[in-house]
């Protein structure tokens, strides 16, 4: 009984700031009730569609490269023995070390030389490059929890390598997939000081940034309503992924994805 009535206790402290968003999205200051947040958002700038449309984007090339690289880094850290490999492996994990801020300055001047400046795809390769060091490393432990003999009673029947990887142990890794593409769209749809860094056109920016610069007002005033409004706006897809996920979200951890 005690433990049901923990549980109980951390959701409503857990939900308590997301349902106060919401219901200050809809009221005004003087406590009535209102959906004039909302329709002021919809109309700012470029229009709230296209900000969505920003953001699904960059989140959609950040997740699909990410699971592309992360699965074949990942299959060849598991499966393959080459000169460097643990050399090579602690040189990515290392990546996890360095204050992604402290780059994006360099980034910045790196996507100008290659003509990706201010630009979602270079916005979303900036993200991939984030979230890869931890991608391969739960990809390769997923992978590492996969029996060999799986595999090589694949390579006996016929399958080439690369048919055993996508029809033998793609849907075995399935819940490993689905922690890092979801890890990967969180990141990529919530990140803000990014595109602030590297994007400059208004018509690009994506949900997090637009909606700061709708907030502001005259001498630094902030519309309270209108920030909760994109709070809630930006917050309802990444519930709605993770409660349909979770089941395969949970595996990914619990079934070695994480197992060193």
């Amino acid at each position: 009984m005690r433990y049901y009535s923990s549980r109980s206790a951390l959701a409503v402290l857990f939900l308590f700031p997301l349902l106060w968003s919401g219901w200050s999205s809809v009221h005004d200051q003087t406590g009535g009730y209102t959906l004039d947040n909302y329709a002021q958002m919809a109309g700012f700038g470029e229009g709230l569609p296209r900000y969505l449309g920003n953001s699904l984007a960059v989140s959609a090339m950040a997740v699909a490269a990410t699971l592309a690289v992360a699965t074949l880094g990942g299959y060849a850290f598991a499966r393959f023995q080459f000169p460097g490999k643990n050399v090579l492996f602690l040189a990515t994990l290392a990546i996890l070390m360095v204050p992604y801020p402290t780059i994006l300055i360099p980034l910045y001047v790196l996507l100008g030389y290659v003509g990706l400046q201010n630009s979602l795809v270079g916005l979303a390769l900036v993200f991939v490059m984030f979230q890869l060091p931890f991608a391969i490393y739960m990809m390769r432990n997923s992978f590492e929890s996969i029996p060999r003999e799986i595999e090589e009673s694949a390579l006996v029947d016929g399958c080439g390598t690369l048919r055993a990887l996508t029809h033998i142990l793609l849907p075995a890794v399935r819940p490993g997939l689905v922690t890092v593409g979801l890890f990967a769209f969180l990141a990529s749809w919530n990140d803000f000081f990014a595109p602030l860094i590297l994007l400059s056109d208004g018509s690009s920016f994506p949900l997090p940034v637009a909606v700061v610069s709708m907030t502001q007002r005259t001498f630094g005033a902030i519309d309270y309503g209108m920030l909760q409004a994109g709070v809630m706006v930006m917050a309802v897809p990444c519930l709605v992924l993770f409660l349909v996920l979770q089941r395969h979200y949970v595996r990914g951890f619990m079934s070695g994805a994480l197992r060193g």
